[in-house]
């Protein structure tokens, strides 16, 4: 049995955890570039926890120049093994009101301008995002949100965009009725598949900012609007996170749904060749596969 070590990826208005203990801010060098910020470590309720600002502190990365790869390998090598990601998100459902969060349960990746594996030529591998995100955590995360009165809703489809436009009212209208999507964001796309290859359980939380521009009530998007709802949502998501220790507890059991041996048959490349250059960068994402 190994020990819990929740991370947190705080998207837009979210920078801190509040209580944490023993805190400092971590420098982490990973084969992949830097993070996108030095990473808040401590505890809280005698559980460890990781703290990464997705776009730095200030805002310094869009959504296209997050260095994913890089921030998905420095929470596993500091001894991360469950990821919760919290980001701004609009909404293409009436119910799903700004200021309401959603549970995450599954994705479109319309993103097209990031690399989205740590794997590729000289360690070739393909690993299921069928189910990308963690049954396990994702109800954690549930229970974590109703127990601070969050109007909270269990299930839904992100749709991820490049960015850092928002969507015309055509694309709107698209995405919400002949593809189906709840919520539409920027970030958890290449994310949530770079956790999966680092067999992280990963659960997605999607604070809702806005109706995107396809509401006939609301018309386009408000950056001023959104800054407002942002920063409420943002103090709804620390009394959330600070409710996971407690729900999750120190002591890590191996994953029920097998987030943690996501890459058990997934690397086809045979042993003699693959390129060693390639496996010393992938010592922390798939040391547990590949013998590191």
């Amino acid at each position: 049995m190994r020990e819990t070590m929740i991370g947190v990826i705080g998207g837009s208005g979210l920078y801190e955890i509040d209580g944490l203990q023993n805190a400092e801010w971590t420098t982490v060098d990973t084969p992949w570039g830097a993070p996108s910020d030095a990473i808040l470590t401590g505890t809280l309720d005698g559980v460890k926890m990781a703290f990464l600002p997705r776009h730095g502190r200030g805002h310094k990365h869009s959504p296209t120049t997050v260095p994913y790869r890089a921030n998905i390998d420095a929470l596993k090598r500091l001894g991360v093994t469950d990821v919760i990601s919290v980001s701004a998100c609009g909404s293409f459902r009436d119910e799903m009101a700004p200021g309401d969060f959603v549970i995450v349960d599954q994705f479109i990746d319309r993103t097209f301008a990031r690399e989205k594996s740590f794997f590729g030529t000289g360690c070739v591998a393909h690993v299921s995002v069928a189910h990308p995100t963690c049954p396990r955590l994702s109800a954690a995360c549930l229970t974590a949100a109703k127990s601070q009165g969050i109007n909270v809703h269990d299930g839904g489809t992100y749709l991820a965009m490049e960015g850092p436009q928002f969507s015309t009212l055509a694309e709107s209208k698209m995405y919400r009725e002949s593809w189906g999507a709840d919520v539409i964001g920027m970030t958890n796309m290449p994310e949530a598949k770079l956790a999966r290859e680092a067999e992280l359980c990963y659960a997605s939380v999607a604070m809702i900012t806005d109706y995107d521009s396809w509401h006939p009530d609301h018309g386009e998007v408000d950056v001023n609007d959104i800054i407002k709802t942002l920063f409420g949502n943002a103090d709804k998501a620390r009394g959330m996170v600070a409710e996971l220790p407690k729900l999750l507890t120190s002591e890590r059991k191996d994953c029920e749904h097998g987030c943690d041996k996501a890459l058990e048959y997934a690397i086809l490349t045979a042993p003699d060749a693959r390129d060693p250059e390639v496996l010393a960068k992938l010592d922390a994402i798939a040391g547990r596969v590949l013998g590191n």
